[in-house]
């Protein structure tokens, strides 16, 4: 079974939200990665990009497939991990430990949409 974190938000697309304040790491679930296999590329936003809940913000590439991103919060883009540029497979080795991109959010309300752990893994199950 795929691990999961207390305390973190989870999307239904297989994101999770950490949040430290205003800022929120955004990154996929160990179950995201281990449906997607091996990751080989990881397609990210720019810092000062904005993003929108519910909107595609990049996409992770697999030997298996390529999936996209949805942001599960909004705001601006003030970091990338950039170590996955350059080693990818970071995801794979620990999913929660390698975000991908860290959000000054807009409206933490928008947190509410999002599932506790006990939730994720029961969409985990299904």
């Amino acid at each position: 079974m795929a691990k999961v974190i207390e305390g973190l938000y989870y999307s239904e697309s297989h994101e999770y939200v950490k949040v430290e304040g205003y800022f929120a790491y955004v990154g996929i679930t160990d179950y995201a990665q281990h449906a997607l296999g091996n990751v080989v590329y990881v397609d990210m936003p720019e810092v000062d990009d904005e993003v929108e809940a519910g909107e595609d913000f990049g996409a992770v590439e697999s030997v298996k497939a390529a999936s996209d991103l949805i942001s599960p919060i909004s705001g601006t883009v003030v970091e990338i991990n950039e170590a996955l540029e350059d080693k990818p497979e970071l995801i794979n080795e620990d999913a929660f430990e390698n975000w991908i991109m860290k959000v000054e959010m807009s409206d933490k309300g928008e947190l509410d949409n999002l599932m506790d752990a006990a939730a994720y893994e029961g969409i985990c199950k299904e």
